[in-house]
């Protein structure tokens, strides 16, 4: 009874920290999820964003302050859901880890046993994260109206790019404009490769289970799961290294420890989980937006993905959008820890 009562506590205190990483971190998310899925531009052909900068200039002329929350409903539930079911699970695997490692440890835990606490927060929330992830660049990557494409459209790319200038209709997904623009200029070669339009993160769940079933919702879960394995891993043995570290500098218990500690810490997990998985993030936005079939598809796998990206882009292709998230990971970061923590001392 009592870790039961123990685990509904931490999954609160943690799906409050989730929303508060959503508010904060949704517009520097949606930033880079852009930059890193934009398509390589042709020779000649300018780029769709000329960095962050360009980007948001763009977002906030074309769509306005709700353009930065493309795609929030998912994330906030889900990234709720998901953050409550890391805390969960790694506070569960502290407990094992002190128990196994009895009163003489005084409850400190080892390096190792904080980075696989962490690590296997990261693999029990991919479960969530992944079509969370999915479905919501789905949408961050969308930028405009729907032009008569529907789910069920037949079309080439030749005969949307011919309808788009006959009706004067707007390409919608920042996919699908470059798509079109590129098949109008040169050929049909990068066909209708997301031809999907999504209005909201139900339509984008309903409309790719219809077409592609389960294995279309966890598209990319492969790498997901490895980016969170490695991820939260670092990030959450960071932060429990420097809560500890403080523990037993200035001798106090965690509840004692300053706003401050838990608000700079929190940053510093932030920076520890990115520095160790940006590339494979990279990889996974990729495919996640790419398209379902094989005749739309760019990418055969991850490794393929990589592959790809490494020979038209170079080792720059793996930090398109870095920028963003690092600025995106102190202050998202910061309140989700230091929500977690203030929740917990209220709910003690």
């Amino acid at each position: 009874m009592g870790d039961a009562k123990q685990a509904a506590k931490d999954c609160v205190s943690g799906t409050i920290g989730g929303f508060l990483q959503v508010f904060v971190g949704q517009p520097f998310d949606t930033v880079k999820v852009r930059l890193q899925t934009m398509p390589t531009p042709l020779p000649g052909q300018a780029p769709l964003y000329n960095g962050t900068l360009d980007c948001v200039k763009k977002t906030l002329s074309k769509e306005g302050i709700k353009g930065f929350y493309k795609g929030t409903t998912t994330p906030l539930v889900g990234v709720g859901a998901c953050v409550s079911i890391q805390f969960v699970t790694l506070e569960a695997m502290k407990r094992y880890y002190n128990d196994l490692n009895g009163p003489g440890a005084n409850g400190f835990l080892t390096n190792s046993q904080l980075y696989l606490a962490g690590a296997a927060s990261g693999i029990t929330n991919s479960v969530i994260s992944g079509p969370v992830e999915h479905i919501r660049t789905r949408l961050q990557v969308q930028t405009g109206a729907p032009p008569a494409i529907t789910s069920g459209a037949a079309e080439s790319v030749a005969a949307i790019a011919a309808k788009s200038v006959e009706t004067g209709a707007v390409a919608t997904t920042a996919a699908a404009q470059n798509s079109v623009k590129v098949a109008a200029e040169t050929s049909a070669a990068n066909a209708a490769k997301n031809t999907l339009f999504f209005t909201g993160p139900v339509d984008a769940v309903q409309k790719i289970y219809a077409q592609h079933g389960l294995r279309g919702i966890y598209k990319g879960q492969a790498v997901t799961m490895v980016r969170e394995f490695q991820g939260y891993g670092a990030y959450f043995a960071a932060y429990e290294y420097l809560v500890q570290r403080a523990m037993r500098l200035e001798n106090k218990r965690r509840n004692e420890l300053s706003t401050l500690n838990f608000v700079s810490y929190g940053a510093c997990a932030g920076y520890a989980m990115w520095a160790t998985v940006y590339p494979i993030d990279v990889i996974k936005s990729k495919l996640q937006t790419d398209g379902f079939s094989s005749s739309t598809r760019q990418y055969s796998s991850a490794i393929d993905c990589a592959r790809q990206t490494l020979a038209k882009e170079g080792v720059a292709g793996f930090f398109k959008g870095v920028a963003p998230c690092i600025l995106r990971a102190a202050p998202a970061n910061a309140v989700t820890f230091l929500g977690f923590e203030m929740a917990m001392r209220l709910l003690r």
